[in-house]
């Protein structure tokens, strides 16, 4: 199981970009997949995520991140996005991406490296 985060760089504020996650060994059918970030010094915290379990699917957005971030995903790539517009200082940060090992849990067994975005003012 591999999780590749790519789509990172150093941008300007109030500019976008748009991150990747290629899943492989895996597939989003019956799991939770989910972007996270970590700034330096601070503890690591949840931005999005996108569930499928059967016929249901969910996505969800960090509450003070939801005007400005959002996330999809391309079934035939495999593939995650976050699309993150309107950058700030505050969003730089090492962008992970995690997946679940099934629908029923909440805990994320599946790690990738991460894609550094830095926001300068």
């Amino acid at each position: 199981v591999q999780l590749q985060a790519s789509g990172g760089g150093s941008v300007q504020a109030g500019e976008s970009l748009r991150l990747s996650c290629a899943l492989s060994g895996l597939t989003f059918s019956n799991r939770r997949v989910a972007w996270f970030r970590q700034a330096a010094g601070k503890e690591r915290e949840f931005v999005a995520s996108f569930y499928w379990s059967g016929s249901t699917t969910a996505t969800q957005v960090a509450p003070s991140l939801q005007d400005r971030f959002a996330i999809s995903r391309d079934n035939a790539k495999n593939t995650l996005y976050l699309q993150m517009d309107g950058l700030k200082p505050e969003d730089t940060a090492v962008y992970f991406c995690a997946a679940t090992r099934s629908a029923v849990g909440g805990r994320f067994d599946y790690w990738g490296r991460g894609t550094l975005v830095t926001v300068s003012s």
